[in-house]
């Protein structure tokens, strides 16, 4: 026989809760002559089958029912879905409570930050302290923030003395700029590099140049460059931001940007950047889009984590046009374009396939020229050379 607060210490229950049990007829006090309750061990033995069945999530009013019934099997079976989603909740928040802590990969957290709340993402990272030209950098490339300084060293190495970092030729762009009616105004070119297309503007412009990169060291390669083509003179660079732009509203006639937009999201960029264009203005950039309403699957999920935003031509056109641009025409990058870029990488990642390179970077460069080689075709840049209306 137990006392209450006996029975209370053996099962680890306060003395009110047992007193709300045996109201609702869990267990049964007997009162003794002088005053105390006592229970017995069955009493004990049901409150301990009571916490168990607890423990397996159901109610206390489906803990009674199972004590005084047949076990329900439909109501554990929905309990049991309820506990492994609970379950899979608390490992994801785990997950990402050891990567905040650098303890694990925050690349999918990334990935899918980046995809679900892109603005909100990118001003987290700001306030972690990073600067833009680092968050933007963490977005496009790492999508980690505790390996980002070191993966980004060592893309540096990988990329170090190649012309390209994406797709491009001077046939294309040349062809972009044939489309322009007046070569004579003043260039916004934004992204520019190591300045490969700025070399092509200023060989066939009449006007002025102004190229901005938010990277110094590329922004002095691309000086160095234009130099050596003696070009320096219609051209200037300026290291700025491509989503805090220092110039005055309505100052170009063009805003170049090949193969930039995307970083900050095509509509956000259009957008933004046409308040520097005067009302004749245009605006002329390359962007990777699907040539297919139903591309393979394994193109279509690399591509889900690398450029979210990625779209279809007819998709952009109609988006160009809502933003009130006209298009005045649009074309896909050649081949010659890719082999630019995919020729001297492979030739490079061979030349770091048994160096120090971090197998991650490796990995990630094997997989893009993996895909690229599987499904280029389904998908690739696309020129758009689009102009205010009126």
């Amino acid at each position: 026989m137990y006392r209450i607060s006996e029975l209370a210490r053996e099962v680890g229950l306060s003395r009110s809760t047992l007193l709300y049990y045996e109201k609702l007829g869990l267990i049964k006090g007997q009162r003794q002559l002088n005053g105390y309750r006592v229970y017995t061990n069955g009493d004990l033995q049901r409150l301990k089958l009571l916490l168990q069945l607890q423990a397996g999530g159901l109610s206390l009013k489906e803990c009674l029912a199972c004590l005084d019934a047949k076990v329900d099997r439909q109501l554990l079976e929905e309990r049991l879905a309820t506990l492994e989603t609970e379950i899979a909740q608390k490992v994801q928040a785990k997950v990402l409570l050891s990567s905040l802590l650098g303890m694990d990969s925050m690349r999918s957290w990334h990935q899918a930050m980046d995809k679900q709340a892109p603005d909100a993402h990118f001003d987290w990272l700001l306030k972690q302290g990073f600067t833009e030209k680092q968050a933007l950098k963490l977005r496009w490339l790492s999508q980690d923030m505790n390996v980002h300084d070191q993966y980004i060293g060592e893309f540096d190495a990988v990329f170090n003395g190649l012309e390209r970092l994406g797709p491009g030729s001077a046939a294309d762009t040349l062809r972009a700029w044939g489309k322009l009616p007046d070569s004579n105004g003043a260039v916004l070119e934004i992204g520019c590099g190591k300045g490969i297309s700025t070399q092509v503007l200023a060989h066939h412009t009449r006007g002025s140049i102004l190229a901005i990169d938010n990277d110094e060291l590329t922004l002095c390669v691309a000086k160095l460059n234009l130099a050596a083509q003696q070009l320096s003179e219609p051209v200037r660079f300026v290291c700025a931001s491509m989503t805090q732009l220092p110039f005055d509203s309505a100052k170009f006639d063009v805003v170049w940007a090949e193969g930039s937009a995307y970083i900050m999201g095509v509509e956000k960029a259009l957008k933004y950047w046409r308040r520097f264009l005067k009302s004749t203005g245009f605006i002329v950039f390359s962007d990777l889009v699907w040539f297919t309403d139903e591309p393979s699957t394994k193109a279509k999920m690399y591509w889900s984590t690398q450029y979210p935003d990625m779209q279809t031509v007819e998709y952009r056109i109609e988006q160009i046009k809502r933003l009130d641009f006209e298009i005045i025409d649009h074309f896909s990058l050649s081949q010659e374009a890719w082999d630019n870029y995919l020729q001297p990488l492979k030739a490079k990642l061979m030349e770091h396939a048994t160096g120090t390179i971090d197998t991650i970077v490796l990995s990630d460069l094997k997989d893009e020229i993996d895909i690229h080689d599987n499904y280029l075709g389904e998908y690739g840049y696309q020129f758009f050379i689009t102009k205010l209306k009126r």
